[in-house]
């Protein structure tokens, strides 16, 4: 008998590093600490209002009161093939949708409806904290692809050719990306898009972040631009971005009908059906105007503009400026090996947890993202606690 009472594959699970970051910020908040979060990936804004209305009028319907279909409410599913189709340009059916318990379940659901024991899924880093453990739990390896600072963190062509093998099952593709904020250009989108095609590799893209960019950028979807790919593509995407809705859980997948029909007989014995109450809500949000949408998205290009001044002028920090989503990706192993008040932190990870500690600030680590030297802050906070944040860094560093 095993004397083991964890199982190695569950054990073997990392904690997500960015709630661990928000959740020590809290509770030093809670024990009286003025302390400033970069850490958390959700807008400060509250849900729209409408939005909540539909909510409060569902929980009165007793229809919602009881189980629904495990791969998401009709409507719901209608209305995110109409979204969809407004949103990027990419038509899909109602039967191409699975609607899931937020973004990352769709992810969960995905790489165990794909992957088999030693397949290998190509991952640009830094990457989402979140990806590479539902690809070891479904017994896929992570292939990281090193992107830089200098090629705007973008995966290039060479680099991914350079990390293909014949055990090669997937890529995972992120535009805009958290957590640098990178968003590709078309004519990249296209050549990584064909390139996938002739190697017949799937494309998981992820689609989350598809409203925020900010200047110039324009957010392409992958499948759109590269129609051929269609079978062998999932698009993941939610509401919790877009319309200020992390809390509420819910998210989907768009993909090839053996795949959508395979993540949903998983669902059936995982979770069932999403919160009726939440779907509703949902329904109301993608259904629903953008105008709460266009008024976030300009008060995150005030932030990321400021965020991107103020991080630049710190001596031995290097930041590009962030294209897409809601977070800057400085390059901070310009200060680390600096004497910082008796204390010299050789890590990031060393150094966030000194800012932490001494600034009452709290950044995400880049070796939460699969590569140590930068660190990943957002700006998805007040104007005032952003400029107060930064400056106590910038004082701290100086």
């Amino acid at each position: 008998m095993s004397s083991e009472r964890i199982s190695r594959r569950v054990g073997a699970i990392a904690p997500s590093a960015t709630l661990a970051v928000s959740n020590k910020a809290k509770a030093l908040r809670a024990a009286g600490e003025n302390v400033i979060g970069f850490g958390a990936g959700e807008p400060d804004f509250a849900t729209p209002g409408h939005i909540v209305d539909a909510a409060v009028a569902a929980c009165r319907d007793p229809q919602n009161h009881k189980y629904s279909p495990v791969g998401g409410l009709a409507a719901l599913k209608e209305a995110i093939a109409a979204k969809t189709a407004r949103d990027s340009g990419l038509e899909c059916a109602a039967a191409d949708v699975l609607v899931t318990n937020g973004g990352k379940h769709a992810v969960y659901n995905t790489f165990e409806a794909l992957l088999n024991p030693g397949d290998e899924v190509i991952l640009p880093a830094p990457y989402w904290t979140t990806y590479p453990e539902p690809i070891a739990l479904a017994g896929g390896v992570t292939v990281p692809v090193l992107t830089t600072a200098d090629n705007g963190f973008r995966a290039t062509l060479a680099r991914l050719e350079e990390a293909r093998t014949a055990k090669t099952k997937a890529l995972v593709f992120v535009s805009p990306s958290n957590p640098t904020g990178a968003v590709y250009p078309r004519e990249e989108i296209e050549a990584i898009g064909r390139w996938a095609v002739e190697h017949d590799i799937w494309v998981i893209t992820d689609e989350i972040y598809e409203h925020l960019v900010y200047g110039d950028n324009v957010h392409h979807s992958l499948p759109v631009v590269v129609p051929d790919i269609r079978d062998r593509c999932v698009v993941l995407n939610g509401v919790a971005k877009t319309y200020a809705m992390t809390g509420w859980r819910v998210g989907w997948m768009i993909g090839p009908a053996d795949v959508i029909k395979a993540a949903q007989n998983l669902q059936s014995h995982s979770t069932s059906n999403v919160c009726n109450v939440a779907q509703m809500a949902a329904l109301a949000a993608v259904s629903g105007p953008l105008d709460a949408v266009v008024e976030m998205r300009a008060a995150f290009d005030r932030r990321r503009r400021t965020m991107y001044r103020l991080l630049r002028d710190i001596d031995g920090v290097v930041c590009p400026e962030p294209q897409g989503a809601f977070y800057a990706y400085p390059d901070l192993s310009g200060v680390l090996g600096r004497d910082l008040g008796g204390v010299t932190p050789t890590t990031t990870l060393e150094l966030a947890d000194l800012l932490l500690e001494k600034a009452k600030v709290a950044i995400v680590p880049g070796e939460a993202f699969g590569v140590a030297g930068g660190a990943r802050l957002s700006f998805a906070l007040g104007d005032d606690d952003l400029a107060e944040g930064v400056g106590r860094i910038a004082e701290f560093l100086g």
